[in-house]
């Protein structure tokens, strides 16, 4: 039935007024409105003028001048104050507009640039949402910071006359930070430096600072690794009270305690670590007792035993959460006399250790564990590249130990993989660097049977630790106990998988977690050597949840176990000492931890450790970028690692340093994004470069400040 022009006209204004309260600082003439509203907007042209004259009669608008107009700022100051409300947190991006990421909705919400108040990435907001508009993602503009994720920044500064800006390092940063004069202590026009905002409010474009620290030219390698741990606010160093009471910790161990423990200072014991690693918080012993019975012992630095909850340094390892590993540096989480010294359990020394000893039979199969406190005495401490030329030779230190451990290690892969495990087997870059910290060369460290014989005994231990906790009988209710976990894939994400790699012949079930887990190794497995695997690889792992620590057990799935937890590595991860501490509590029949204060420690080493991980990629990206500084105009193959509608990323196959080659750069033809298929197309030409091909690329810029890397095809 055809529309009346009442009706017509009702419409057209519901979705005028709408246009303007989801924009209420833009101004319109009728013919910007016409050509928001598109195909309606053309077809009823003739109505809107008359339709912006009568919802500025009714003090809806105001005709700011002659013909254009925009929402009443009273009205929209009402607005604000209406709702409908969400609240969420701000990805923020480069260009100033945002998303808010909420719960409250099953899409995040889009604001534009001029709608984000004074909120910054990360931020929690309130957001009042705009009527919805037809075909249109949901918006909204932030009302309230609720709660600002940093205050502190790392940048550039840019001195003129009396005053001064700082040029954030982050990209995720849309506007630079006012510096008063006074407010500058010392800093140089061009240096590096760390900025508190001070206050930020109307009516200010830019939040006003203070500097805080100068760190000094760009380029050093000092520098840049202090404003990569400054930018994700993680500590550089430890405070000098902090390492004054580490020194009081003294390294005798007394008889009393020795006749506490299990003794295993006469068996077999050594390390298994990186060659320059200095923190040794494992050990593997073994026992022979018979032909068919081994005793496989894996021991932990017992760090608790030294860290008393609640003390100075228990403090300092909690607000840390964990270790960080730059390229050129490891910032410990505790200091070095406990890191490297007092726990690190080093060849020929008495170490005080928490063990779970496992008794396996001559084919692997466990026939009982045991758990409890112990002092070790390692004889040799071994780097990986070692040991696996003694696997590979069948000869050198403790070659049959070794022989014997990796063959057990064996049988417990074979059986995890069985049981839905994941396996993910990445390449790992390193680089060497002279004494100023440059990189002059690239090495890749892939996981051979010297690495998968520790994993495959570490992933034990955590799991029957996890497992002795968190599994009861009958209506019992387990004990409050720190969990590893790992959810499921993203089923949107998953079907997304699915559906791309159909066009090249695979198939992903995704009906049941065993299935998904089958599909994938399957996946990953007959696509190797292919020329789609680096693709299928990337998008498989994206498909991915991320692991976190909990209170709440919903099991790990990329391990296929219902129970893991993190025990092994208390010297580098505070979640492993809370575990070692209710362990032991629990063995002296101790009642249950109280939940909310370890859930909130959960969340927090969570957030720790991904703040670890960003900072620990950007090292690495600056050592890229350093390391292909002197190669520019060099040429390279390389593989398309990513796709946006600015470019598509590519990494050299010889060192796997990333960098981008700009669709504005790529001249002959004009490319768009074809973002479901991971794929750019030429309009003309049709040409399409995809996730996962092979190109051929020269270095055309290396970026220091930035940290990225510009490349340009070749033909």
């Amino acid at each position: 039935m055809a529309k009346n022009k009442k009706e017509i006209k009702d419409q057209l204004k519901e979705r005028v007024a709408a246009l303007f309260e989801s924009d209420p600082k833009q101004v319109f003439n009728y013919k910007q409105v016409s050509k928001r509203l598109g195909d309606d907007g053309k077809k009823h042209k003739k109505y809107l003028s008359g339709l912006l004259y009568q919802l500025s009669a009714e003090g809806f608008l105001i005709e700011v001048y002659k013909g254009k107009f925009k929402l009443s700022p009273a009205l929209a100051e009402k607005k604000k104050q209406l709702g409908p409300f969400i609240r969420g947190y701000v990805d923020m991006k480069q260009t100033g507009k945002a998303y808010v990421i909420t719960d409250d909705l099953l899409e995040d919400v889009r604001i534009s640039s001029n709608n984000t108040g004074y909120a910054l990435h990360d931020d929690y907001v309130k957001v009042r949402l705009f009527p919805r508009r037809k075909s249109q993602k949901t918006e909204g503009e932030i009302v309230e910071v609720i709660r600002r994720s940093k205050r502190r920044f790392v940048g550039i500064i840019e001195l003129t006359g009396n005053y001064a800006f700082l040029l954030a390092d982050s990209k995720s940063m849309p506007v630079d930070i006012f510096i008063p004069k006074d407010g500058l202590h010392g800093a140089k026009h061009g240096e590096k430096a760390i900025v508190d905002i001070v206050e930020w409010k109307a009516p200010s474009k830019n939040p006003f600072g203070k500097v805080v620290e100068v760190l000094g030219r760009p380029g050093d390698n000092d520098v840049e690794m202090h404003a990569i741990l400054a930018e994700y606010n993680l500590p550089a160093r430890f405070e000098q009270h902090v390492e004054d009471a580490a020194a009081k910790i003294s390294v005798e161990i007394s008889a009393d305690e020795i006749s506490k423990r299990r003794d295993f200072r006469s068996v077999t014991t050594f390390t298994i670590d990186p060659e320059d690693a200095k923190d040794f918080d494992d050990a593997l012993s073994l026992h022979k007792v018979s032909d068919d019975r081994f005793e496989v012992g894996v021991h932990i630095a017992d760090v608790t035993h030294y860290v008393q909850p609640g003390s100075l340094l228990d403090k300092e390892a909690a607000g840390r959460g964990t270790s960080i590993y730059l390229v050129d540096r490891t910032i410990p989480m505790l200091p070095e006399k406990l890191s490297n010294e007092v726990c690190s359990l080093r060849p020929n020394e008495n170490k005080l250790t928490y063990s779970v000893v496992f008794t396996l039979n001559a084919k692997g199969k466990i026939l009982e564990v045991w758990d409890g406190k112990t002092i070790i005495n390692s004889n040799h401490r071994f780097h990986y590249d070692e040991v696996q030329e003694i696997l590979e030779t069948e000869s050198g230190a403790f070659s049959d130990e070794l022989a014997t451990i990796n063959g057990f290690a064996k049988v417990f892969r074979e059986k995890r993989m069985r049981e839905g495990a994941i396996d993910f087997d990445r390449q790992e870059v390193k680089f060497i660097l002279d004494e100023s910290g440059k990189p002059v060369d690239v090495y890749f460290r892939e996981s051979k049977d010297a690495h998968k014989l520790i994993e495959e005994f570490m992933l034990a231990a955590n799991k029957y630790v996890a497992e002795k906790i968190g599994r009861t009988r009958g209506r019992q209710k387990p004990k409050t106990f720190v969990y590893r976990i790992h959810d499921v894939p993203n089923p949107e994400k998953l079907n997304t998988l699915a559906n791309f790699v159909e066009k090249f012949g695979y198939k992903v079930r995704t009906d049941t977690r065993v299935n998904i887990s089958n599909s994938f190794n399957k996946l990953l497995k007959d696509s190797q050597g292919k020329g789609e695997e680096h693709l299928i690889e990337t998008l498989a792992i994206r498909s991915m949840a991320k692991a976190e620590y909990s209170t709440d057990n919903i099991g790990h799935y990329g391990l296929a176990f219902s129970h893991y937890t993190h025990f092994t590595s208390p010297i580098r991860r505070y979640p492993d000492m809370l575990v070692h501490r209710l362990l032991f509590a629990y063995e002296q029949d101790k009642q249950s931890a109280p939940r909310d204060p370890l859930e909130e420690q959960c969340r927090h080493s969570s957030e720790m450790e991904k703040r670890a991980q960003e900072a620990e990629r950007e090292s690495i990206k600056y050592k890229q970028v350093e390391y292909m500084s002197d190669k520019v105009g060099q040429e390279f193959d390389g593989l398309i690692s990513g796709v946006s509608k600015w470019g598509i990323y590519v990494e050299i196959k010889e060192n796997k340093c990333e960098g981008m080659v700009r669709l504005s750069d790529m001249n002959e033809d004009y490319y768009s994004l074809d973002e479901d298929n991971y794929r750019v197309i030429g309009f003309n030409t049709r040409v399409e470069y995809k996730l996962g091909n092979p190109v051929r690329i020269r270095i055309k810029r290396a970026d220091f400040l930035k940290k990225e890397l510009d490349f340009e095809l070749v033909e």
